[in-house]
């Protein structure tokens, strides 16, 4: 059992040893890409693919690229699997209590109503909910008022631009 135990402690240290780098540029090596074509998808020179391919070596202790590989290919299904995250998952649905010595089915349990789901502050909403409120403080009443009259007019200037413009370009 030590020997087993002996073998995966120094698979850690050789999976934990390996850069991101490293480990990118030994994916596409499974892909059976050249270095030119991993350089090129990474966006690197072929010496550095070359130079992470080497150093990556050395930490798997292969001896060529395709022990290399067939090493990391092996540590990858060990160690780089995805991990759930807890609050992503969803909650379990608890079961509720049915006595049936008296033969009756429970009362059902009502539902929230469509309309109050849309009325929450935490659901997606207008920018403009609060605008039609009635208890506007009176300053806010007045800039409200100011925006509205700034842009009728300048509606109406761009209608009367418009209009001349055409004017113009008929009459010619």
């Amino acid at each position: 059992m030590s020997d087993s135990g002996s073998h995966r402690s120094e698979d850690d240290g050789r999976w934990t040893r390996l850069t991101d780098k490293q480990r990118a540029c030994l994916d596409l090596l499974l892909e059976r890409q050249t270095s030119k074509q991993i350089a090129r998808r990474l966006d690197i020179s072929k010496q550095a693919v070359d130079l992470r391919l080497t150093t990556a070596r050395n930490v798997l202790g292969a001896a060529n690229r395709d022990e290399a590989a067939i090493i990391y290919a092996r540590l990858k299904q060990t160690y780089d699997r995805i991990l759930y995250d807890p609050i992503i998952l969803p909650q379990q649905r608890q079961l509720l209590p049915f006595d049936s010595s008296n033969g009756e089915l429970p009362a059902p349990v009502p539902l929230p109503d469509s309309r109050s789901m849309t009325d929450s502050p935490t659901g997606s909403s207008s920018p403009f909910r609060d605008f039609r409120r009635h208890d506007h403080a009176r300053v806010r009443r007045v800039w409200i008022m100011a925006a509205m009259l700034v842009g009728l007019a300048l509606l109406i200037l761009t209608g009367l631009a418009i209009a001349q413009a055409l004017t113009r370009l008929i009459s010619g």
